[in-house]
């Protein structure tokens, strides 16, 4: 089959992806996105980006299939096309966490200071939580917990942690949890919490893992 074939042609389109997801603050808005759905001036103010900015890179993750969006009024939202892309970010984490020295000196460096026991994973804390042994602890802000949020968890974000610690039982064990595996705000809020004397680990990853595995999550403010 000659380079210009069907293969040729999909190879291209395949690196078109790749292309498109290539780009830091593209991650990042897709990281915010996978919280649920959001409007461009919402995405801007939560990843520090220009409004002009953060619709060109949403546009371009359009056309390349990643991102799906609809008008309401004289707004536009945005959502991930389906649970595809966070299986392509992922895949994109755990290839760089084994072959690239840079990741791991950041994982070393950063998380594993705050945080080097081992996480929670989805199917035990699922089965914790059916049980009562546990407390879920949200940490993200309150407009995303309200997108959805563990079935159970309470929201307590991490900038409210301190002034709010009266509300969390010491008897029990605490779940933290946020956007994903390496936000940083459950490695904030665990370190935390361990140093005030709590019982707290992390969840293995975050919500939209949790929501694209078919667990039980609501949505609604706290």
């Amino acid at each position: 089959m000659s380079g210009s074939g069907p293969k040729q042609a999909l190879f291209e389109q395949f690196a078109l992806v790749a292309k498109t997801i290539g780009h830091p603050h593209r991650l990042e808005l897709l990281e915010q996105l996978a919280q649920g759905e959001r409007t461009v001036e919402q995405l801007a103010g939560k990843t520090g980006l220009s409004v002009a900015n953060a619709s060109q890179h949403l546009q371009r993750m359009t056309r390349a299939g990643l991102v799906a969006s609809r008008r309401d009024g004289k707004f536009v939202n945005y959502r991930l096309s389906d649970d595809a892309v966070l299986e392509a970010i992922a895949a994109l984490r755990r290839l760089a966490e084994k072959n690239v020295a840079e990741v791991e000196r950041v994982v070393r460096g950063y998380f594993d200071q705050r945080d080097s026991f081992e996480p929670v994973s989805r199917k035990e804390l699922l089965k914790r939580s059916r049980a009562g042994t546990v407390t879920i602890l949200d940490v993200r802000p309150e407009d995303e917990f309200a997108l959805g949020h563990l079935a159970g968890a309470i929201n307590i974000p991490l900038r409210a942690l301190e002034s709010r610690l009266s509300e969390l039982k010491r008897s029990s064990e605490i779940v933290a949890y946020c956007r994903g595996a390496y936000c940083v705000l459950s490695y904030e809020a665990v370190a935390a919490l361990r140093k005030r004397g709590f019982n707290a680990r992390r969840l293995e990853d975050g919500f939209p893992e949790w929501r694209a595995a078919g667990l039980p999550f609501d949505t609604g403010s706290a």
